[in-house]
C-alpha cells in the first residue's frame, strides 16, 4: 500500500482508541464521576452521536479545501478533545469534551477512505479501505487494552492523556507522509451535487444497513467490562487480556472482509452480517462459561469487522463519484449512529431489568434488522437491472 494510505492508518489508530477506551473504563469513571454504569455508558452515545452530527457538516463545510489541509485539521481537534477530557471536572464536561473530540471522527475516516481508494487500482478499493481501517483494529487490540490497564493502575484520566500524546504523533505521521498534493487539481464538485446523493434508494439503504447491521456489537461492547465482570465471573484485571483477545479478532475479520468485498461485494454483504448476528446468538448461549465466553468474543471481533469494508464499500458504489466523500462520511456517520443505538438499546435492557444475559440476544436482534435491509438492497439492484435491461417500447 501507498505511504499516504498507511498515514491514514496511523490516524485511524489515534481515532479509534479515543472512540473505544472508555469502554475498558466504565467502572472507573461511573465511580469518580458519581454516576450509574448506565449512564456512564451515554458517553460512548455521546461520542457516536457526535460523529453523525459532525461528519456531514464538517465535510460540506471542507470541501472546498486540501485534503491533507482537512486531515490534519481534524487530527488536532481530535488532540485537543482528548485533553480536554483529561481535565474534565464532572460528568457533564467530560460528555462535552467527549463529543468536541468525536467531531473529527467521521470526515477523517470518510475522506480518508476516499483517498484511500484513489490510491490504489479497482480491484483492490475494498482493501485500501481496510488497510486504513486496520489502525482502528490495532486500536482495539492494543490500544483499548492499554487502557484498560494504564487506567486501573493510574487512573482513567491518565489513559486519556495517553491518547492525547498518540493524537500529537499521529498527526506529525500525517504531515510527514500524506503528499501535499492530494486533493488538489480536482474539479470542484458544487454544493448541490454533493447533497444530490441523499436522494439515492441504494445510498440511503446502505447507510441503514449499516447503522442495524453493526449496532449489534456495541450492544454487547459498549458493557464489555460489567459483562465480564459481574456475570461471567472475570476480575477486574482479566479484562484488559480479553480484549487483546477480541482486538485479535477486529484484526483478522477486517483484512478477511476487505478481501471477500473484493472478490464478490454483494456475498460479502449478506455473509458477513450473517455471521455477525449468528456470533452473538452463540455467546447469548454460552456467556456463562469462561473459556467458552472468550472463543465467542474472538469470533464475535472477527465477524464484526469483517462487514467494516463490505459496507463503507457499498455505499460509495452507490454514491458515484460526485458525492462519494459526503456519502463517505456519512456512512462513518452511520456506524456511529449504530454505535450509539447499540449502547443505548443495551442500557435499556439492563434498566428494564433483563439482565446483562440478556445483552446478546437484544444484539442478534438489531443485526437481523440490517441483515434484512441488506438482502432488500441486492433485491432492489436486481430489480433495477431488470428494467435497464428492457428495450425500450
Amino acid at each position: 500500500m501507498p505511504p499516504a494510505v498507511l498515514a491514514l492508518t496511523a490516524g485511524a489508530f489515534g481515532i479509534g482508541t479515543t472512540e473505544f477506551i472508555i469502554m475498558g473504563l466504565l467502572l472507573q469513571v461511573a465511580a469518580d464521576m458519581h454516576v450509574s454504569v448506565p449512564v456512564a455508558g451515554l458517553l460512548i452515545s455521546g461520542y457516536a452521536l457526535g460523529v453523525f452530527v459532525g461528519a456531514p457538516v464538517l465535510t460540506l463545510a471542507t470541501r472546498k479545501l486540501p485534503r491533507k489541509t482537512v486531515l490534519l485539521a481534524l487530527m488536532a481537534i481530535f488532540t485537543l478533545g482528548n485533553a480536554a477530557c483529561a481535565l474534565a471536572p464532572n460528568y457533564e464536561l467530560l460528555m462535552a469534551a467527549r463529543v468536541l473530540t468525536s467531531l473529527a471522527h467521521g470526515t477523517f475516516f470518510g475522506v480518508g477512505s476516499v483517498v484511500a481508494t484513489g490510491l490504489v487500482a479497482e480491484d483492490k478499493r475494498a482493501s485500501a479501505i481496510a488497510t486504513m481501517f486496520i489502525g482502528l483494529t490495532v486500536a482495539t487490540l492494543l490500544g483499548v487494552p492499554f487502557g484498560a490497564w494504564f487506567g486501573l493502575m493510574l487512573g482513567w484520566r491518565a489513559a486519556f492523556w495517553a491518547v492525547t500524546v498518540i493524537g500529537v504523533i499521529a498527526f506529525a505521521v500525517v504531515a510527514a507522509l500524506v503528499p501535499g498534493h492530494v486533493g488538489k487539481g480536482a474539479k470542484p464538485i458544487s454544493l448541490a451535487e454533493e447533497v444530490a446523493v441523499l436522494g439515492r434508494p441504494q445510498v440511503l439503504l446502505g447507510l441503514a444497513m449499516t447503522v442495524f447491521g453493526f449496532a449489534g456489537l456495541f450492544v454487547v461492547f459498549t458493557y464489555i467490562q460489567p459483562i465480564l465482570t459481574r456475570f461471567t465471573g472475570f476480575s477486574e484485571a482479566a479484562v484488559s487480556p480479553i480484549l487483546l483477545v477480541f482486538g485479535v479478532g477486529l484484526a483478522i475479520g477486517n483484512v478477511a472482509g476487505g478481501k471477500l468485498a473484493d472478490r464478490g461485494l454483494a456475498r460479502a454483504l449478506i455473509g458477513t452480517i450473517a455471521a455477525l448476528a449468528i456470533v452473538l446468538l452463540g455467546l447469548a448461549a454460552v456467556l456463562s462459561v469462561k473459556i467458552a465466553a472468550i472463543a465467542l468474543i474472538l469470533l464475535l471481533g472477527i465477524a464484526a469487522f469483517a462487514t467494516v469494508a463490505p459496507l463503507q464499500l457499498r455505499v460509495l458504489e452507490a454514491a458515484g463519484p460526485s458525492g462519494r466523500t459526503l456519502a463517505s462520511s456519512l456512512n462513518i456517520a452511520a456506524f456511529n449512529l449504530g454505535n450509539a443505538l447499540g449502547a443505548w438499546a443495551g442500557g435499556v435492557t439492563i434498566d428494564r431489568g433483563l439482565g446483562l444475559s440478556a445483552l446478546p440476544l437484544v444484539a442478534a436482534g438489531i443485526t437481523a434488522i440490517g441483515l434484512v435491509l441488506a438482502l432488500w438492497s441486492l433485491q432492489f439492484d436486481r430489480r433495477q437491472g431488470a428494467v435497464a435491461a428492457c428495450p425500450a417500447e
